[in-house]
């Protein structure tokens, strides 16, 4: 019987599956290349794009790293020397996965990955559309459920999560059965971010992930039945940039009409910035950094060469440990982040502080 049932291995596969029976461990120790088993009572969930700022993580703290960068067999040695899980990237069309067929040879092709790279599983990020009762409604829970009973019987202690949107309520016209992805993986990592990307009131700039309304996405998915112990919150470790049409003096930035799927407003009228970057801008700014009180969250103004004025909404220490108090005290699995190489990891005295300051927002204070 072929891999998770599949009759015939693709010759897609072949490579993958030389490279793997030639047992090339690329670690110092070829324990280091064994799959990790350790299921931590509390979960940091690492994003990495690339590059080498891992070195600087901290790593007294991290559980698992999903690697969304360049594959670094460097990393994968490292984390498992730490006991921390190092899972693949799972991104598939969704009209391709109605097909079981194509689903059974994707799920396979990801195992075999995953073996020859030595890694723990797969974080499933798919955010495409879905209309609700339609066949790519159940495929995705099909796909959840298919890869993790693979998953789990190909690579022992391995990890299966799936990335939902802040809230259940059909975030950017996404109909998903969260309760039955919930059920078919180990986790679900909350992308508690992002939340203006529909923006339904007046278009102005807001923060990235305030507060209450942040809190109020848990309280939907639990209410639906989801243990919180299914849930890790995503936190972010960037914020937005927003031109202003116009900046009134209580501080209200009028941004461009960007539409996203039926809003006709949008977190797309400005950019991604991260948090290294804001921590450079952020004292020489006109306005300094502020706190807004309704939205639990920082925000400073500045003026461009141009003459015209930005606002710029983010999450720093004070913001994120209001949101890790919470994952401590409704039994949350844990907490993470997009993305760990959004901070300054380089020598600078100031740069090490700040950067300190957010690794140890994580954890949730007594």
């Amino acid at each position: 019987m072929a891999l998770c049932d599949l009759p015939q291995l693709t010759l897609l596969l072949l490579p993958l599956l030389a490279r793997l029976s030639a047992g090339d461990c690329p670690c110092s120790e070829a324990a280091l290349c064994q799959p990790i088993r350790h299921r931590p009572d509390f979960e940091v969930f690492v994003f990495d794009v690339g590059q080498k700022t891992w070195k600087s993580y901290d790593w007294s703290q991290i559980t698992t790293v999903a690697a969304f960068g360049k594959y670094d067999p460097e990393l994968m040695c490292y984390a498992h020397s730490k006991g921390a899980r190092v899972v693949l990237k799972g991104d598939v069309s969704l009209k391709n996965i109605i097909d079981p067929t194509f689903r059974a040879s994707w799920i396979a092709q990801k195992v075999e990955l995953a073996k020859a790279q030595y890694m723990d599983g797969i974080n499933i990020d798919i955010e495409q559309e879905v209309t609700c009762s339609s066949p790519e409604y159940e495929a995705l829970t099909a796909l959840v459920k298919e890869t993790t009973e693979c998953f789990h019987r190909e690579i022992q202690g391995s990890q299966v999560t799936f990335d939902v949107a802040w809230s259940p309520k059909r975030i950017d016209k996404r109909c998903y059965n969260y309760t039955g992805i919930a059920d078919a993986c180990d986790f679900l990592f909350v992308m508690s971010y992002d939340e203006q990307s529909q923006i339904w009131s007046e278009c102005i700039a807001a923060a990235n992930a305030p507060y209450n309304q942040t809190l109020t996405g848990y309280i939907d998915y639990i209410k639906m039945g989801i243990s919180p112990k299914k849930l890790v919150m995503g936190v972010p470790w960037y914020g937005y940039d927003y031109i202003c049409l116009n900046l009134s003096k209580d501080d209200i930035c009028s941004i461009a009409k960007v539409p996203f799927r039926g809003a006709p407003c949008s977190d797309a009228a400005g950019h991604q910035v991260p948090y290294k970057v804001i921590m450079k801008q952020v004292n020489g700014s006109v306005s300094g950094s502020q706190w807004d009180k309704d939205q639990q969250a920082p925000y400073y103004n500045y003026k461009d060469p141009a003459g015209h004025f930005h606002q710029v909404w983010y999450d720093n220490p004070q913001s994120i440990s209001l949101k890790a108090a919470y994952v401590k005290n409704y039994g949350l699995r844990g907490i993470g982040m997009w993305n760990a190489n959004c901070l300054d990891y380089s020598d600078d005295a100031l740069a090490r502080e700040q950067t300190q300051e957010m690794w140890g927002a994580l954890k949730p204070r007594l």
